[in-house]
């Protein structure tokens, strides 16, 4: 069976191999300000990984698809996150996009202080921290430097020409952890060109969904 079919929101499941979290932005999941919902990270980074998880088909790991605002305050945290967790020593791995990757780095923070073994975060063109987060809901008001992942992936975009994904992170205010992650690459892609950013070669000729299918073949393999 493909791991597609095994994203699930349906309660907690009983020490799944592993627990992916993918964290989509602004419109991603759910309307935003009268925009989406456009599921890109879902289409652009989840679908993806499911096919190359493909290749493993003995694993039948535990996907969650969830907007940025399911996982603000402790509340949100425990029912959409903790609860999909089998034990503390499940591997974890936290996706997130824009907004979704700037609070990804929290739930990320919440999770490993908790005593939950985050393998690895990625973070793509995370945003926040502008006038958008002082206005708006579902947003923490300062990043989170030391999430405490095993190892943490982080690509920003600076784009060349840019789109109006561009000036929307902008607007939002990205954020270029440079000194925070394992691994820190800027692209000169465009805010909304997720899959690139998660499939093309961002360090030693691999890229952020190579890393991923490395750690949890070594780890689980």
């Amino acid at each position: 069976m493909s791991p597609v079919n095994h994203i699930s929101s349906q309660g907690p499941v009983a020490s799944p191999p592993f627990v992916a979290f993918f964290i989509g932005g602004a419109g991603d999941k759910r309307r935003y300000c009268g925009y989406g919902p456009t599921q890109l990270v879902r289409r652009a980074a989840l679908v993806p990984f499911c096919r190359r998880m493909e290749g493993y088909p003995s694993l039948a790991p535990r996907i969650e698809y969830l907007g940025y605002e399911e996982i603000y305050g402790e509340e949100r945290v425990n029912a959409r996150a903790l609860s999909c967790l089998g034990n503390a020593k499940t591997p974890v791995y936290i996706i997130g996009h824009s907004f979704g990757g700037w609070n990804a780095a929290h739930l990320c923070r919440r999770l490993a202080d908790g005593g939950y073994n985050v393998r690895m975060l990625v973070t793509l063109d995370p945003v926040g921290g502008g006038l958008v987060t002082r206005l708006g809901h579902g947003l923490y008001v300062r990043p989170e430097v030391a999430p405490h992942a095993a190892f943490w992936v982080n690509v920003s975009c600076r784009p060349q020409g840019g789109n109006v994904s561009d000036v929307v992170a902008s607007l939002g205010r990205r954020w270029y952890p440079q000194a925070g992650p394992d691994v820190y690459c800027e692209s000169p892609r465009s805010h909304a060109d997720v899959q690139a950013m998660f499939t093309e070669a961002v360090w030693q000729g691999r890229s952020a969904l190579d890393m991923l299918e490395a750690d949890i073949r070594d780890c689980l393999l």
